[in-house]
């Protein structure tokens, strides 16, 4: 029904850990996830990289670290000095595989600031490129430049499966869906029918590339499941088809390049041993060896004493299978072993079952050793695959840990599920907010129910927030179907969002935070994507709850869209509101648009189209002051909203026992960017540092523009070069103080120093207040800045005295922009 999929559209990590008292397994945990995040550059590879001095010649380079489509270089010649490191962008930049000048006859030149250097250039190069790693042609030029290696496993690619329930046989299988590297797949010959799909992690061991079971020695037939559905010539008829269209289905090889390799195994016929079902991993049972095909693949059969059983059950197994352990492991560690179907009695003892069946244990040496050092405790959070419905991911909270195996109970699936056994390197294991990186749906807890039809008071305590949540009216007529939130296609997807880093970051939002966010958000659901990229912004701000206050639903505004409640933390208070979030594909780029005049930023900071060299506003030329200046103009002077006229606001004071929790990101759980500067910028500069600098100030208690003049102030040095002779100080004697004329400065403030301001202060009726801006290093471009709101904020001034300083402070703004705007 339509109200549930609301519910399940609204589940909010943040929120649930924060109401259930939980906190979300490591990231770091999960090592299958991270592989996927991999670009297939690595640190140390070598490429033929354009010289900027001279754009016809080419040098070697090496990889320094990479960030999503970024890569941070070296030439080869600098050591380990850093000074001239450089990012480039694999899709604008000129960069080529080891070898390609020689291919294509262009010059490989030393730069000059390493001639000295390198005074034998074809000695060093042989040096240097001896047994070294290029990188990867196929990502630097062609189809494939660019993109993240995962994209190229594309719906309707082939891979070859093998059969995991009881033969060594593979079968061509196709890629229906990849989401974050878990593909969908159908066996080849099915067409249309699901019934046999499968979902398995790319990088899962019986998942290969085509052509792998020829190259083995194995043979190519459709499983015994679905052999019967076709004739043998059919098959044969489509194998044939497979290998004519092999070239444009194939998948490049060194995707596969992280896939875990199979070792050797010990095991014989007929031993025993315990193992969970990977179909059904709820019970630890008595098991047999029952096949050894060779020595690297094994066949096991849960025991089942009864004669009469028919569908036995049997797997494909290696030796670093997961769910297989020595017999006694369950007595050891304190766990239950199910008894076989048909054993006599509850009391399982391995000893009297060894001689019934006359048969041998396993030794221990056949089975991999356990570790302990994983990251995971109990009561942490994760997603996890629903073992018996595939197609759900569901919350999972590990209730019991046991060497490198967790106990797991899923939360929200259809159907109830019992207690899983999993290992913690599962591929079927993600971590907290991996569905809504990848666009995914995750199966919400059933007890989150919020009721629609309420609407509540302006405060209300943290702790009652999820029970009973700031929704506008419009929300009774704004309900969305069901089929809006499960089918996510044409009207209600929305395009990528991209964040344009180097575009104007405004008064509100932190550079250097923009700086490290991930490259996209999306496709997918619009709401879930803007809401998304909403949440990122109010992170990356200098005050989130003042970003949240910009971006807030009016109630007397026109409801256009669906309105989401945003939250926001910021010196330990917790701030709530509603915002308006468009549902159609078509007012996506509008919408990105208005909110960032919202917020005073180049409204091409975030949006559809992505900014690759200038951008279309100019706004590189732009200072926070002159920016916030033409918006004042553009928007009537309406810079902010009033303290006091938000309605829908929430605030709340933490709790002074609960842990703080910042909400980790994966968007995109894409690698994120370390550097503001693009193509080419020396990473020693100031744009390179900028993110450094200015994340320094999260926790400051100025505003957000005191702490962004402040790091402007840091970097005056080199962005404006302004010498001391240039930014006299104004003495007392220069500033007319007749409040009938206007001021008259002999200097530009944007220049003045924080003493300058002091001596300013200091010629005015609000002396006494000098001693705050010196304490609080406020210069001449964050005098600027400051406003009513404030200064009554951060000085924690009474409303006398801050008018009468703001007063000032005008009176400086418009000599300002009479003096020296232009």
């Amino acid at each position: 029904d339509a109200g549930s999929s609301v519910e399940e559209m609204e589940f909010n990590w943040d929120e649930y850990l924060e109401d259930t008292g939980a906190t979300a397994a490591p990231h770091g945990s999960f090592k299958h996830v991270d592989t996927s995040l991999q670009n297939g550059f690595a640190p140390g590879m070598k490429l033929e990289v354009a010289v900027k001095s001279d754009q016809n010649t080419y040098w070697v380079a090496t990889i320094i670290t990479t960030c999503g489509q970024l890569l941070l270089l070296r030439y080869d010649g600098y050591g380990e000095d850093r000074k001239a490191d450089f990012w480039c962008d694999i899709l604008t930049a000129d960069l080529h595989p080891i070898g390609w000048c020689q291919q294509n006859k262009k010059i490989l030149k030393v730069p000059e600031g390493i001639k000295d250097k390198i005074p034998d250039q074809e000695e060093f190069l042989q040096r240097v490129l001896k047994g070294a790693c290029s990188a990867p042609a196929n990502l630097l030029e062609g189809l494939h430049r660019g993109k993240n290696p995962l994209d190229l496993i594309a719906p309707g690619s082939r891979l070859e499966l093998q059969n995991m329930r009881d033969s060594l046989e593979a079968w061509i299988v196709n890629v229906v869906e990849n989401v974050g590297g878990r593909l969908k797949l159908r066996y080849e010959g099915l067409e249309d029918l699901d019934k046999f799909d499968q979902w398995l992690f790319y990088l899962d061991p019986f998942l290969h590339q085509v052509g792998w079971a020829a190259q083995h020695g194995y043979s190519l037939q459709p499983p015994l499941a679905i052999r019967s559905l076709r004739s043998e010539a059919d098959w044969q008829e489509i194998l044939k088809k497979v290998k004519e269209e092999e070239e444009e289905s194939s998948v490049p090889t060194n995707l596969f390049k992280d896939k875990p390799v199979i070792g050797v195994h010990s095991f014989s016929e007929g031993m025993k041993l315990e193992a969970v079902d990977p179909m059904a991993p709820f019970v630890i049972s008595p098991a047999t060896v029952l096949k050894v095909y060779n020595d690297k693949y094994f066949l096991i059969e849960i025991d089942d004493l009864r004669g009469e059983h028919v569908s036995s059950q049997r797997y494909v197994c290696h030796v670093d299978s997961a769910g297989i352990f020595p017999v006694q492991w369950s007595l050891k560690n304190g766990l239950h072993l199910s008894p076989p179907p048909g054993y006599p009695g509850q009391d399982f003892d391995w000893a009297d079952y060894l001689k019934q069946c006359g048969a041998e244990a396993a030794p221990q040496s056949c089975f991999p050793l356990l570790t302990s050092d994983h990251g995971f405790k109990e009561n942490m959070k994760l997603e996890a695959v629903n073992p018996v419905d595939p197609e759900e991911v569901c919350i999972a909270t590990v209730t019991k840990i046991k060497d490198s195996y967790l106990w797991l109970q899923l939360e929200g699936s259809k159907k109830p599920v019992p207690e899983c056994i999993v290992s913690v390197e599962s591929m079927n294991i993600f971590p907290v907010g991996w569905c809504e990186t990848n666009g995914y749906q995750l199966r919400p807890p059933r007890k989150a129910i919020v009721n629609k039809q309420k609407k509540i008071a302006v405060v209300q305590p943290e702790k009652q927030i999820l029970s009973s949540r700031t929704v506008h009216d419009g929300l009774k007529n704004q309900e969305l179907n069901s089929s809006d939130s499960v089918v996510i296609n044409g009207k209600y997807c929305c395009p990528k969002i991209y964040f344009n880093h180097r575009c104007f970051s405004g008064p509100y939002l932190n550079k250097g935070r923009i700086a490290e966010l991930p490259q996209s958000v999306g496709p997918g659901n619009c709401v879930l994507v803007l809401k998304e990229v909403l949440t990122l912004l109010i992170n990356a701000a200098y005050k989130p709850s003042r970003v949240l206050r910009e971006l807030q639903l009016d109630e007397e505004a026109a409801w256009h869209g669906h309105g989401e409640t945003l939250k926001a933390k910021y010196k330990g208070k917790s701030y709530r509101a509603t915002v308006e979030v468009v549902r159609t594909a078509d007012r996506v780029a509008d919408f990105c648009r208005k909110t960032c005049i919202k917020l005073e930023c180049c409204p091409n900071l975030f949006g559809p189209q992505m900014v690759l060299d200038k951008c279309s506003e100019n706004c590189s030329v732009l200072t926070k002051t002159k920016y916030t200046h033409y918006y004042g103009k553009r928007k009537n002077k309406r810079i902010g909203r009033p303290p006091g006229g938000h309605s829908n606001l929430e605030v709340a004071m933490k709790k002074p026992n609960k842990r703080r929790k910042r909400r980790k990101h994966f968007f995109v759980h894409k690698k994120k960017r370390s550097s503001t500067s693009v193509d080419n910028t020396p990473a020693g500069s100031p744009q390179g540092s900028g993110a450094e600098e200015e994340d320094d100030q999260d926790e400051s208690e100025l505003s957000h523009s005191l702490a962004q003049d402040r790091d402007k102030r840091k970097r005056k040095l080199r962005t404006f070069s302004f010498s001391d002779d240039e930014n006299k100080p104004p003495s007392p004697k220069d500033i007319k103080m007749e409040v009938a004329e206007k001021l008259q400065l002999d200097s530009n403030p944007l220049e003045w120093s924080v003493a300058d301001v002091v001596r300013f202060l200091k010629s005015t009726d609000c002396a006494p207040l000098a001693r705050i801006f010196l304490d609080q290093e406020i210069d001449g471009q964050a005098l600027l800045l400051l406003t009513l709101p404030t200064v009554q904020e951060c000085m924690d001034l009474k409303l006398g005295p801050a008018i009468k300083l703001c007063h000032h402070i005008e009176r400086v703004k418009l000599a300002f922009y009479q003096q020296f705007a232009n």
